[in-house]
């Protein structure tokens, strides 16, 4: 894509002409005559952010423009460097973690110019010790471009503690290591300061140094740096052969360039091996992204590369690969299921049968693994991390470790599951294994059912994010986009929860964002984006169950951004609109452009692939009502050329070489090529809304604390009332910050929720348990096994206990309880083989109670080499008789992980908790 990236002056002023020819009277074209006159248009589709004619957009002073079908020009120009406050919040980090001052406790500087035009440094602030700037912010004074700040941080007391004792003990009373402390960043709110710990390590500008060895550490960054480069290309002009794809023409020209622009880049994104690149910025083939891009729309386009690009993630084992992500992977991700219903839709698009029976035992073993991993019994969900949203601060509290995260409950993972049992289903039933397809299908109704009982929301009419906590779970209110997507298009909401889902889900003005409301303090990304391959899934979702307004705002909020910055981006601010203010951007983007492509064979062409047949339920908007054509479309033996004409839902007359075509369905054994025209009823539908909403930031998740018979927590600014929630359930509801706990209460889990004027929510705190000791008991592992050698710091008791592949493969440990009943098993572990944010070396075993399997313990990642970090596994309920038990952790095949080869932690205790 680099190499379309023209001087932005010299396209701009070849194009000049045009745009302002678009912008002082809106342009009329036909499809073949060239130029436009200046007669005024009537608006193809309109909002208070931006216009859509037939050939151009218009967004205030940003005006894209369909020179034909084989180019477009766009002026658009990034300002997401204006009017950013001089207040810079900040706090220091060890190794990448939020562990200097509690949650919400921030230093303050105001960067305004100094007196002189001195050198712009904070104060010398010690670690831990709060420094706030108590200059009032000045009216109408902003952030000044490039202004360098020099940041210094005292560290000496935590050497000296080093020096004395061996650690430093932080905010929280975790104990760090002298051997643990590797790196000691800054993170904040102001670019290119990030709140995002986890990828602090990957910016160095970050990182604090003390070259001269006197305990000050410093780094100097660049505030408010303006890009050299604030815009995209000014011009696309298409330069790729792609003859060889269906082609499209219709009387919307700026549409048809657009359809076009996405076909060039679909044939950029195959990479010399035939594999799909992930984007421009993103080298790789990665599990995910192939596999929502092929059932959007490479399935039917560039099948020989979907099937290379999925076999390429599938382990020696013949299990699919998930990708590196939080905590080690797999299983706190484990959305990798949704490669089954990709690998689904090649067989659909194309009737190869060599590969359904290659494909068939990959999803059979992958699942197999997966229930006894990550199924839950008892409410018929599948643990794991958001399918997607895998940048845990991005769309989880910050408590959340990664053992909370592979205790979640997520909306799109769990359709993700639900269909690709599905899809395991229907290719047993295809390959004459009927007992495969019954249990498939019964998995699919329990997650099914798992998902309507559990997850939805009767009062908002749409599903919730996730279910999340430790012992006991709540489910977060706020909406996710893709999974609702999903819930519609793979039928898990039936009824009438499909329209009321895509009515009532919220939708801002550039599009839907991936949660709603927002996350405080959190730049956006996942948080306060649009990623237009989601909006795409939402607007298939809205054509399936005819809301029109929904579809024709999904069609132009792809549209927008792939015009206006002339590339299918991969994200863009849900607030602005704005490629330039996310995190990380790539052009170029796989799922992106097979979104844009898919709206076209999916949506308004209807395309309904079945295991052996094509059936047409097209659906175009009256807005974008007149002839379009497909030509050159490739389905199994046959080659298409489709006519569409007129607007509306269903079809009023489909003829197949001009002879009525019974239940506007194609039989998949149809050869050779073949003209199809469909006459739409042109009939207005009913009317239909979203749920149009501002953009808004749910208030920050309350600190909570427990001491003497009291929670306690520091106020909420935004908030107007706390809810206590006691074991995941209402308890209480108060303004003020303190709640007594009653005496004498079994054991309970105390969470609080702020709750702001508008009645938003936020996260949960972190669960707090009264007078935990009292219910708990500590069996120190190294009392079964003989202890480890090594000599990492932290543990209690006399030791730890290794174990990896070859050594502790069973570990037995007897224990015995007091009374019957229902206890809580966790494991204190620590795990230093990578970050808390990626890789692949989380370490999974299977913990059986004498012969019975009780659950998996997962032991994820906790930090590179940080062995003596300590945390705890995901607590495992299981029934115990009164008087002495045996346990038993084992490796099994369903505990590979995805690196294969490294499987390992250290066990220091194992706590049992009776919950009741």
């Amino acid at each position: 894509m680099s190499r379309l990236r023209l001087s932005y002056s010299a396209s701009f002023l070849l194009s000049l002409g045009f745009l302002a020819a678009c912008q002082m009277a809106k342009p009329t074209s036909s499809p073949t005559t060239g130029p436009p006159a200046t007669a005024p248009a009537t608006p193809v589709w309109q909002s208070a952010a931006y216009t859509v004619f037939r050939d151009s957009l218009v967004q205030g002073p940003h005006t894209a423009r369909a020179l034909s079908r084989q180019a477009l020009i766009s002026n658009y120009q990034s300002p997401a460097n204006a009017f950013q406050s001089p207040q810079v919040s900040f706090k220091f980090s060890v190794n990448g973690k939020d562990n200097e001052m509690a949650p919400g406790q921030d230093h303050l500087f105001l960067a305004l110019p100094a007196v002189g035009g001195a050198a712009l440094e904070t104060p010398v602030i010690v670690f831990g010790q709060q420094s706030v700037d108590k200059r009032p912010v000045p009216a109408n004074q902003y952030l000044a471009p490039n202004t360098p700040l020099t940041i210094r941080l005292d560290l000496r007391p935590m050497l000296a503690a080093f020096r004395k004792q061996g650690y430093y003990t932080l905010y929280n009373g975790q104990k760090l290591y002298q051997a643990d402390f590797m790196h000691v960043f800054v993170a904040g709110n102001t670019a290119p300061l990030s709140w995002d710990f986890d990828n602090l390590i990957n910016k160095p500008p970050l990182e604090l140094k003390d070259p001269d060895g006197n305990g000050i550490y410093e780094t100097t960054v660049v505030l408010n740096a303006h890009s050299d480069q604030k815009s995209t290309a000014a011009r696309w002009q298409a330069t790729l052969d792609v003859s060889a794809f269906p082609q499209l023409t219709s009387d919307f020209p700026l549409l048809d360039a657009l359809y076009n622009m996405a076909l060039e880049e679909a044939k950029r994104a195959v990479e010399p091996d035939g594999t799909f690149r992930t984007g421009q910025e993103w080298a790789g083939v990665w599990t995910r992204d192939i596999s929502y891009s092929i059932i959007l729309s490479q399935a039917l386009l560039q099948p020989e590369a979907a099937k290379i690009s999925l076999m390429r993630k599938v382990t020696p084992e013949g299990r699919i690969i998930q990708d590196t992500g939080t905590g080690g992977a797999y299983p706190v991700s484990t959305d990798r299921i949704i490669w089954a219903t990709a690998a689904w839709e090649i067989y659909l698009a194309t009737g190869d049968e060599a590969w359904l029976r290659q494909v068939y035992p990959i999803i059979k073993h992958t699942i197999e693994d997966d229930e006894q991993v990550a199924y839950n019994a008892q409410t018929g969900l599948v643990r794991g991390e958001s399918s997607f949203l895998d940048w845990r601060e991005q769309t989880y509290s910050k408590w959340m470790q990664p053992v909370d995260i592979y205790q979640s409950e997520n909306l799109g993972t769990n359709a993700a599951h639900y269909q690709g049992n599905v899809v395991l289903g229907l290719m047993a039933e295809k390959l004459g294994e009927t007992a495969v397809a019954r249990e498939a299908q019964t998995r699919a109704a329990r997650i099914k059912q798992g998902i309507n009982q559990h997850l939805w929301l009767e009062d908002k009419g749409y599903y919730g994010q996730f279910r999340y906590g430790r012992v006991h779970q709540q489910v977060s209110p706020k909406s996710e986009a893709l999974g609702e997507a999903l819930a519609v298009l793979f039928g898990v909401a039936e009824g009438s929860r499909p329209q009321t889902v895509v009515a009532r889900t919220p939708a801002m003005d550039y599009g839907m964002p991936c949660i709603y409301p927002q996350i405080s303090g959190i730049p956006p990304y996942h948080n306060n984006a649009v990623w237009p391959f989601v909006q795409s899934y939402w607007g298939l979702a809205a054509a399936k169950v005819g809301n029109e307004t929904a579809f024709l705002e999904s069609l132009m909020a792809v549209a927008r951004p792939a015009a206006l910055f002339l590339t299918n981006k991969e994200n863009f601010v849900a607030s602005n609109g704005d490629f330039a203010g996310t995190q990380i951007n790539s052009s170029n983007m796989l799922w992106s452009l097979s979104g844009a492509l898919g709206l076209v064979y999916k949506g308004l062409f209807g395309m309904n692939f079945q295991a052996d047949q094509l059936t047409f339920q097209p659906f175009v908007p009256q807005a974008l009502a007149g002839p379009r054509k497909l030509t050159n479309f490739r389905y199994w033996g046959a080659v298409l050329n489709i006519e569409m004409v007129g607007f509306g839902q269903g079809i009023r007359q489909i003829t197949l070489d001009g002879k009525p075509l019974p239940d506007a369905t194609i039989p998949a054994t149809l050869t050779g090529t073949h003209d199809i025209r469909i006459e739409l009823p042109n009939t207005p539908l009913a009317s239909s809304a979203q749920n149009k909403v501002a953009h808004h930031v749910a208030p920050p998740t309350p600190a909570v604390r427990y001491a003497a018979g009291t929670l306690a927590w520091p106020a909420v600014e935004s908030a107007r009332a706390y809810q206590v929630l006691r074991n995941g359930q209402f308890a209480a509801r108060t303004t003020e910050s303190t709640y007594a706990v009653p005496a004498g209460q079994p054991f309970s889990e105390y969470q609080v929720v702020a709750i702001d004027a508008q009645g938003f929510e936020s996260f949960a705190s972190e669960p707090v348990v009264p007078e935990a000791a009292r219910h708990t008991q500590l069996v120190e592992i190294e009392a079964a096994t003989p202890k480890s050698s090594k000599a990492y710091k932290g543990y209690q008791g006399k030791g730890f206990v290794e174990i990896n592949k070859m050594l502790n493969r069973r570990l037995t440990v007897p224990i015995s309880v007091l009374a019957t009943g229902l206890y809580a098993l966790d494991f204190r572990y620590a795990n230093g083989n990578g970050p808390i944010n990626t890789s692949n070396k989380c370490a999974i075993r299977t913990l059986r109670l004498g012969a019975t399997q009780v659950g998996t313990v997962v032991l994820p990642q906790r930090g590179v080499d940080e062995w003596s970090d300590w945390g705890y596994s995901n607590p495992i309920l299981v029934q115990l008789p009164k008087g002495r038990s045996l346990l038993a952790l084992d490796l099994e095949v369903a505990n590979e992980n995805m690196n294969g080869a490294v499987n390992e932690a250290l066990l220091d205790q194992l706590r049992i908790t009776r919950v009741k």
